[in-house]
């Protein structure tokens, strides 16, 4: 089979991370210039790469979807607890302030262990809201590998 021989220039860092490739895979530069651009100039290649991308991209939009969804849960019950508390709770006299300052810190404590233990059992209480509330829904679509569990 005869070859052309073309006279190529490229980035001298190109350059280098071919010449590496070509030693770490045992196989002549050329080859893997070649391999490239047969791959580049294949009409299926362009096809599958677009349609790989898409399904990539639909997969994020999802994802980044379901982010702002629990993104905008958390602000919301966070807003709610503000609201609640600023409301209920009355202002602690400066004789009991240390006293006061003394439980927070034992409940934050409680809080921190709670919370541990909870995201040990790999479950969201996001989740488990959305579930309580719409059970019927699909909540269950996260890929694996998200650090979620049904």
């Amino acid at each position: 089979m005869s070859r052309a021989r073309l006279n190529l220039f490229i980035q001298p860092e190109h350059a280098k991370r071919l010449n590496e490739l070509a030693i770490k895979k045992g196989v002549s530069k050329s080859s893997i210039i070649a391999a490239a651009l047969a791959s580049w100039l294949s009409p299926d290649s362009g096809d599958q790469r677009e349609a790989a991308i898409a399904k990539r991209l639909d997969r994020l939009s999802r994802q980044f979807e379901r982010l702002e969804r629990d993104q905008n849960i958390l602000i919301e019950t966070m807003a709610l607890y503000v609201r609640y508390y600023l409301t209920v709770s009355t202002p602690v006299p400066e004789a009991h302030q240390d006293a006061a300052r003394a439980q927070g810190k034992l409940r934050f404590a409680q809080f921190v262990e709670q919370l541990g233990r909870h995201l040990q059992r790999g479950r969201s209480l996001v989740r488990d809201v959305q579930e309580e509330i719409q059970p019927d829904a699909q909540w269950l679509d996260i890929p694996q590998g998200s650090g979620e569990q049904p």
